[in-house]
């Protein structure tokens, strides 16, 4: 048995596990036979490329996921990775530019898998006016940004309730990538002094959790929703990884500070 088999179906367990599927349901799913994947698993037989394809799309593996089980089994990776600044990523680049900068006047950034940022329009920068600058240096981790105490986290209205489903976003990210960086991260925040728990009103829940931040150049409180944007076709590791946040008013009175902010 080589270290490629062995390895390989370390890898294949790891997913199943985090999946949660018994080796019977992942080879019904992948048109195998139970028996074949135990001894693949086991490192008595040698998958080809087209099963390790297969069983990586059953298992909703991410494109570095299915690089990493690829190389494992001694194969090349099946998909690309490229940088952003590679010549044949200048028109996602551009895209990408045109989406964040586009927003504008309302803030928009895009991040890499680890929250780092990637680009962000003056509207973003507008709102770090005043924190630490052992926060703003590169690479700019936007989670660690809104959570330290040096922070975002002090002119978060609504703290309990964003710092929530920002470490629940980050958990649920943690189990379906299995990257130990994130998970290195969430521990990270999760340790960082919070508020009392969110509580929840007898009154219908928000369409959205907004989040609340108070303008550290006027005082006031500007209300966002956000949505979040990724290339889902993307078969480059990169692309797949990148995602876009923009963020809109959630009132009138926000609306009206960041339009007129611009005509200052």
């Amino acid at each position: 048995m080589t270290h490629h088999q062995e390895h390989v179906g370390q890898v294949l367990k790891e997913w199943r596990a985090r999946r949660r599927l018994s080796q019977l349901d992942l080879a019904s799913d992948a048109e195998i036979s139970a028996r074949h994947l135990s001894f693949v698993e086991s490192g008595r037989s040698s998958p080809s490329r087209e099963m390790l394809a297969r069983l990586a799309e059953q298992l909703s593996m991410p494109a570095r996921a299915a690089n990493r089980l690829m190389l494992a089994a001694g194969y090349a990776p099946i998909h690309s990775e490229r940088s952003l600044d590679a010549p044949d990523m200048t028109a996602v680049r551009k895209a990408v530019e045109t989406v964040v900068q586009g927003h504008m006047p309302f803030p928009a950034l895009a991040v890499d898998r680890h929250w780092n940022l990637v680009l962000a329009n003056d509207a973003i920068k507008s709102l770090l006016a005043g924190i630490s600058e052992d926060l703003l240096h590169p690479p700019l981790n936007v989670l660690r940004l809104s959570l330290h105490p040096d922070g975002l986290s002090s002119r978060i209205v609504n703290l309990a309730e964003w710092r929530h489903h920002l470490l629940d976003r980050l958990r649920r990210q943690v189990e379906e990538t299995g990257d130990e960086t994130l998970s290195r991260l969430h521990a990270e925040l999760s340790a960082y002094p919070a508020p009392a728990a969110p509580r929840h009103s007898a009154g219908a829940d928000p369409l959205a959790i907004p989040l609340e931040l108070r303008d550290p150049l006027s005082g006031g409180v500007l209300r966002f929703i956000s949505t979040t944007t990724v290339f889902g076709t993307a078969t480059d590791v990169t692309l797949s990884e990148l995602v876009l946040e923009c963020f809109y008013p959630a009132d009138a009175e926000t609306r009206a500070a960041l339009m007129n902010g611009t005509k200052e």
